[in-house]
């Protein structure tokens, strides 16, 4: 090999493991260690300790988006989203005493969807979610556990887009502080692309928000051009954490994956999920810490599983837990 052939050879190399270092990827070291413990909990649903996939109610409508919690007698509250036969979301809360079986209790009518909930910490709950037209985020509160089964809001709000002309919305509640919520969700950015926002919400009357570039950041480096949306803060090994939603390529609803961002380091770990028959795309987590139907603490998680990226008998609302 000539002196020039050598040259251009080596330069040739040095390019490509440029190339390779700046391929987007997770790091050899866990974003923390909540992050670390939610992959060695969650990301092998072969091991749950229980499972359901294509969740549905006792409709038989299926439960979209599912976001689940527990009350204080025990119960389990889901609230999801299912496409009705008017063409539009339909935003509903739900019971269960074994978190496979769900009795359907309200419905929040026509044009609600990805709703979140939270407890008040006074005995009453707060709900989000997204509403059209104009998509924006909806807040209720209710004062107790009957008041939200039957829908009966004390308090409403419907927050004013300012990040976005099109649209803001798939909300994540993350503190309740009296007459103080605090919450998280998408804004269209450029009216092109979903990207994470923060909010606060003081005495129902005044709303602010801001772009939350940070954690965009932290999943754009996995090569995420698509939209990044939904997200659930969930705190294991003593640390707060944020499961949240990217896809891959825009439109391409088989490219969703699920990543665990550590708020303190702005980094994110990538959830390698795997399931008996090998399902690829997973959009809509949701995860938090239960008392399981035998009486066990538990992590449980919920995903939506696209049909373009299911394994045979896999699409749909997937709920799962593996007992701590």
């Amino acid at each position: 090999m000539t002196a020039a052939r050598l040259s251009a050879f080596v330069a040739a190399a040095l390019a490509v493991v440029l190339l390779l270092t700046q391929l987007p990827g997770a790091s050899a070291q866990p974003a923390s260690a909540a992050t670390a413990r939610f992959v060695a909990l969650a990301a092998d649903v072969t091991a749950a300790d229980g499972h359901r996939y294509g969740l549905t109610d006792d409709t038989g409508a299926t439960m979209d988006a599912a976001q689940i919690v527990q009350a204080g007698s025990g119960t389990y509250l889901a609230v999801y989203h299912t496409m009705s036969a008017d063409g539009r979301f339909h935003s509903a809360v739900a019971t269960s005493a074994d978190l496979l079986h769900w009795q359907r209790r309200h419905d929040f009518g026509a044009g609600s969807s990805q709703p979140a909930l939270a407890a008040d910490g006074r005995g009453g709950y707060v709900l989000a979610y997204e509403k059209d037209p104009r998509n924006h985020i909806a807040v209720r509160a209710y004062d107790d556990l009957d008041a939200l089964l039957t829908g009966r809001a004390a308090h409403r709000f419907d927050a004013p887009r300012t990040l976005s002309a099109c649209a803001e919305g798939t909300p994540a509640i993350t503190a309740v502080h009296g007459d103080t919520v605090e919450l998280t969700g998408h804004y269209r950015a450029g009216c092109d692309t979903d990207r994470q926002l923060t909010a606060t919400l003081k005495h129902f009357t005044t709303w602010s928000a801001a772009p939350d570039h940070r954690l965009d950041r932290a999943v754009e480096r996995y090569g995420t051009s698509g939209n990044i949306g939904d997200r659930d803060r969930v705190g294991l090994a003593g640390e707060p954490m944020v499961l949240i939603e990217g896809q891959r390529w825009r439109d391409d609803f088989g490219s969703w994956s699920a990543y665990a961002y550590d708020p303190a380091s702005g980094r994110a770990d990538r959830v390698p999920l795997r399931t008996r028959g090998g399902s690829t795309s997973f959009a809509n987590p949701s995860a938090t810490r239960i008392t399981d139907p035998g009486g066990h603490r538990a992590l449980l998680v919920s995903l939506f599983i696209p049909a373009e990226g299911a394994a045979p008998g896999e699409a749909g609302q997937l709920v799962y837990w593996r007992e701590l």
